[in-house]
């Protein structure tokens, strides 16, 4: 988990290096990385280009299917509800991230949809390196108040 996650947080240090909110995602299938990528929202003027939206569109190409369900994701931060919906969607088997976002229910509101269709659904993982992807938010945040 930690070695997907470091490259996780090497791609949201690019986003905070080109003045993204610094999130960064890896998709990893069977043991190997298969697509990575970090918040581009500014960069492409699109609300969704989240790291994890490209990160799974990614993943997508290049297993040539929509279906993830053989791949894990692994994020800096919480997904928000938008990438909560696609991580889902997607039936990708295993989510980890590091940050919790206290505002963000999307992953409250699929473990409420498993529950109530008995479904197994995804595996999630909580606070992995979250002191690291934390403190990349803490000083992106701080830096831009100070401006």
């Amino acid at each position: 988990m930690r070695k997907f996650m470091k490259e996780a947080i090497n791609e949201a240090k690019k986003a905070y290096e080109m003045g993204e909110v610094p999130v960064g995602a890896v998709v990893a299938k069977e043991g190997q990385i298969i697509a990575m990528a970090h918040n581009m929202v500014e960069a492409k003027k699109d609300a969704t280009a989240h790291a994890e939206i490209l990160a799974i569109q990614k993943a997508a190409e290049e297993i040539g299917d929509w279906r993830l369900d053989k791949c894990e994701i692994y994020v800096t931060l919480e997904p928000c509800i938008m990438c909560t919906g696609a991580i889902f969607n997607s039936r990708i088997k295993r989510l980890t991230y590091g940050a919790k976002e206290s505002s963000e229910m999307g992953l409250e509101i699929i473990r409420w949809e498993l529950k109530k269709s008995n479904k197994s659904g995804i595996e999630i993982y909580e606070g992995i390196m979250e002191n690291e992807c934390k403190k990349l938010l803490e000083d992106f945040f701080k830096e831009k108040r100070d401006k």
